[in-house]
């Protein structure tokens, strides 16, 4: 499957979620892949997924800020997942995709290594996440959620970027 077709694939699965209302959203998960782990974020903050576009690079940002695009006339900040969580950085590629979240009121691009789909992951299935010392990215896990033999690193949404850090990259 392309990657376009992929994409339009999960954003339809994410229109058809929050068709069916509110308590549908329970539990359920864009899963995406970044380094060599399956990570999922609350479908509730998810907007759409696009491909990458253009960046525009502006000074003074944190590292993690690649920049901002411009989606349909508005533009949004665009955080690189892997840099924000100390991981080696890696050339973008055709299935490089940006996951466009609300957090608060303000939407931010998620530049992530692939998507992979829109999963229920039942509350008994989802643990809490392990005690680590000195490991920011434990800061931004919501829990570990087991789906079949494989774990999904579950985000919370509102950790990924703290309320200084979102007046910051705010344009």
């Amino acid at each position: 499957m392309s990657t376009s077709t992929k994409i339009d694939s999960v954003n339809d699965s994410i229109v058809a979620s929050f068709e069916e209302g509110e308590d549908t959203l329970a539990n359920m998960y864009l899963t995406f892949h970044l380094g060599g782990e399956d990570y999922g974020i609350e479908i509730r903050y998810v907007t759409e997924i696009v491909g990458l576009q253009k960046i525009t690079e502006v000074p003074e940002m944190p590292n993690f800020v690649k920049g901002v695009v411009n989606l349909r006339g508005q533009v949004i900040p665009v955080v690189d997942v892997r840099i924000r969580f100390g991981m080696d950085s890696k050339v973008y590629d055709e299935r490089t995709c940006i996951v466009v979240v609300n957090l608060g009121s303000t939407q931010i691009g998620l530049v992530v290594d692939t998507v992979n789909e829109v999963r229920t992951i039942p509350e008994e299935n989802i643990s809490p996440p392990p005690k680590v010392a000195d490991n920011n990215s434990a800061n931004y896990i919501q829990g570990m959620g087991k789906v079949d033999e494989n774990v999904v690193i579950l985000l919370d949404g509102n950790s990924l970027i703290c309320e200084s850090e979102l007046e910051e990259v705010t344009v």
